[in-house]
């Protein structure tokens, strides 16, 4: 009886501390043990989807700038590359290589005004890629940022601090300074960007406003975002230039370059839509913050890569406006997250 109580007073004695420790630490180690490989393979996954992004997209400004060298007429252009996008994903949900989404009537209502400001951002940007040179455009596109807080403060009302105001003033610098230095100015081109950069931040806003609650997301939203900016795109694109001139600039670029133009049209308009679904695939793993980064990132790369293969004239000022307005989309990232992180968010 006496053995007995000792056992059992020794299996009733609560253990020392450090054992005690010791032994809710272990769950801890095996949680942080299971988590690691998840997180390098997230990481790993995320640095996949940046690589690809980048590259899908540097491929699609070579080819874009190529074709309408050759084929100067961005609505057929703008065209092709919505109507490549929508074929892809037709193609993909009669495959069921993708699940096809369950949108209803108040999708595609809620979609058209972010398709119509889609699309005019699409053209827009072509416009200006026939006009100026690709890092040109690519520079005026960076001072996207600024529109999106002066769109914002002027026709939502929202009220930013004063550090993301502050934090705009080398993005409108940098690329004034790009502007009124680039060697081969055009207003056409340079308005394009503009137009585009105005289109895309209302874009973001009907998106943020109409699409809320909506089940159709990431990859299947941006085709069911192609296929209305198709519709909606192919009537002025007949108006605008039509077939007579389309036919003739085509057989002049076929003469010029040979069969492999053909090619270069397929590449830029397939490109086109591969690098924005993988942009819009990566939205689902990645911080707003992080997908900003990811998208200076971007044009830095485009830029560099355009003016290597084209060869364009770079003056040093105009170099120093770039890397100005590119840096200061970084800097107005950093400030957003630190000051105001419900923009971003909410974007």
């Amino acid at each position: 009886m006496a053995a007995s109580g000792r056992g059992g007073d020794r299996a009733a004695s609560p253990a020392p501390p450090a054992a005690a420790a010791e032994g809710a630490a272990r769950p801890m180690e095996v949680a942080g043990a299971a988590a690691a490989p998840a997180d390098a393979s997230r990481r790993a996954r995320i640095g996949v989807y940046f690589a690809t992004w980048w590259a899908l997209n540097v491929i699609f400004n070579i080819y874009n700038k190529k074709v309408l060298n050759a084929f100067p007429y961005p609505w057929l252009t703008s065209l092709l590359s919505l109507a490549a996008g929508s074929a892809i994903m037709l193609a993909s949900w009669a495959t069921r290589i993708a699940e096809p989404p369950q949108a209803d009537l108040d999708f595609w209502k809620a979609l058209s005004p972010v398709a119509i400001a889609h699309t005019i951002g699409h053209v827009a940007a072509t416009v200006s890629m026939a006009k100026v040179a690709v890092s040109f455009t690519h520079i005026i596109k960076s001072g996207e940022p600024a529109f999106s807080v002066l769109v914002s403060r002027f026709f939502l009302g929202e009220h930013f601090p004063a550090p993301v105001y502050f934090s705009l003033l080398p993005i409108i610098g940098g690329c004034a300074l790009a502007a009124v230095t680039e060697l081969n100015f055009n207003m056409v081109g340079f308005m394009g960007a503009m137009i585009s950069n105005l289109a895309f931040v209302f874009r973001n806003i009907f998106s943020k406003k109409g699409m809320k609650g909506k089940s159709v997301s990431g990859m299947n939203y941006y085709a069911c975002l192609s296929m209305m900016s198709l519709v909606i795109l192919f009537p002025f694109a007949i108006a605008m230039e039509g077939p007579k001139v389309w036919a003739a600039g085509w057989q002049k670029a076929v003469v010029d370059i040979g069969p492999h133009f053909v090619w270069w049209v397929a590449a830029q308009s397939v490109f086109y839509h591969l690098y924005n679904q993988v942009s819009y695939m990566s939205l689902d793993e990645i911080s707003p913050l992080t997908f900003s980064v990811g998208n200076t990132m971007k044009r830095i790369s485009v830029i560099v890569a355009s003016i290597i293969i084209f060869q364009n004239p770079v003056q040093p000022v105009n170099a120093l406006g770039a890397a100005i307005a590119i840096f200061g989309t970084f800097i107005y990232s950093q400030v957003i997250q630190h000051v105001y992180p419900e923009f971003i968010t909410a974007r």
